[in-house]
């Protein structure tokens, strides 16, 4: 059962905050609190002590840190930093964190490229009928989530609880 749970719940939660951002726009708070509530009851049941979960909700505690100067600077959007902070304590204080935030990083600015360029042919876009979000060409923000979603993918495999449940 805890491996389904690690296997399923990360994943699931990642994906639907990717779709989300890239459909409406959003982060539902749910995603953030579903992650952090599994987090929490899976990690004493996979055999994490006291010690190491204090380690991973640290991680969390200093992405948070950092997400909330972006958000107060208006750089990074609200449910942006809910989910990349819940999604940081999945990784802890590990390598597999450094891991997670250069990928978010990296698939970021190719988000952003992606995004400035389909803005600069919208007309274009738009009058071929693409089935393309329109607010994804007229919004004045990018939907970071979809790059934290990737990054999530691609990071994933190495995290502490998924190396416990590969029994590496």
């Amino acid at each position: 059962m805890v491996n389904a749970v690690i296997f399923v719940v990360f994943p699931l939660c990642l994906a639907m905050a990717t779709f989300s951002d890239f459909f409406t726009m959003t982060i539902p708070n749910r995603v953030s609190v579903i992650l952090l509530g599994a987090f929490i009851l899976v990690a004493p049941l996979a055999g994490m002590d006291f010690s190491q979960i204090a380690g991973h909700l640290g991680a969390g505690l200093l992405v948070f840190s950092a997400c909330f100067v972006l958000f107060a600077l208006n750089i990074m959007g609200g449910g942006d930093a809910k989910l990349l902070t819940a999604s940081a304590v999945w990784f802890g204080m590990t390598f597999s964190l450094i891991e997670y935030l250069v990928y978010v990083s990296f698939f970021g600015g190719i988000l952003t490229l992606g995004i400035l360029s389909l803005r600069s042919h919208a007309d274009t876009i738009l009058a071929s009928g693409l089935p393309v979000p329109a607010h994804l060409m007229t919004a004045k923000k990018v939907p970071y989530g979809i790059a934290i979603g990737l990054a999530a993918f691609a990071a994933y495999p190495s995290s502490p609880l998924m190396l416990a449940v590969l029994g590496n």
